[in-house]
């Protein structure tokens, strides 16, 4: 990312802290609290991404055994573990002021422990094995298979059951279905703003462990 494109993106971010602590109003009932979504929602949204990004390099694996390509679905598989973390912990938050309790096994909690559980498997796999291309060909397979149990975790699974989980968070006027134009705006910022974050991270990471690999003598 080029010096400008950063700035800008730090401006922006500034910004939505700014949105989502003063600008937008307090939700009803959760009052001040509510403002945890426009951090949990927008990290949420960027694990789901990073989890696609490793998928697309695991698939680019099996085709063409690309070095680069394992590198880029392990560094974004990696940092969408640490913000799938980051989504939980903030989601935990928000289910104390919600719930009373920052941990209660609902549907939407406990998939999310099935799914840190199965990425966090997927390191201790290439940890396990030495040699370079036969642990870049398992891994990418496993990623795709994980990858396609995401969807049902993230997304399927808490609709099915009963779910304490809200869709939406109620608004200042008290309506269960709709954002405050406010908050939609912030939220969207936000989202935009932690995506940029994202790739800012993501391409650092990636020259960082090309530059690693090369010092231990792998061929990238």
């Amino acid at each position: 990312m080029a010096l400008a494109g950063k700035i800008i993106l730090m401006i922006w971010m500034v910004m939505v802290l700014w949105g989502a602590l003063r600008f937008a109003p307090p939700a009803n009932i959760l009052g001040e609290t509510a403002r945890v979504i426009y951090f949990h929602v927008p990290v949420a949204w960027v694990s789901v991404l990073a989890f696609c990004v490793s998928l697309y390099h695991s698939v680019q694996v099996l085709r063409n055994r690309n070095p680069m390509n394992d590198i880029g679905a392990e560094v974004s598989a990696r940092r969408g573990l640490w913000v799938c973390v980051l989504a939980t912990v903030t989601g935990a938050i928000f289910a104390k002021a919600a719930w009373g309790m920052y941990w209660n096994w609902d549907p939407r909690e406990t998939s999310i422990v099935v799914l840190l559980l199965i990425y966090m498997a997927y390191f201790g796999l290439r940890s396990s094995m030495t040699d370079p291309d036969r642990r870049m060909r398992v891994s990418a397979v496993y990623a795709i298979l994980a990858f396609c149990v995401m969807p049902f975790l993230v997304f399927v699974a808490p609709r099915i059951y009963f779910s304490l989980h809200p869709d939406t968070v109620i608004n200042f006027e008290g309506e269960s279905k709709l954002l405050d134009a406010q908050m939609k705006m912030v939220l969207k910022a936000a989202t935009l703003g932690f995506t940029g974050i994202y790739i800012w991270i993501y391409n650092l990471a990636v020259r960082t462990e090309r530059l690693a690999r090369e010092r231990e003598g792998y061929d990238v």
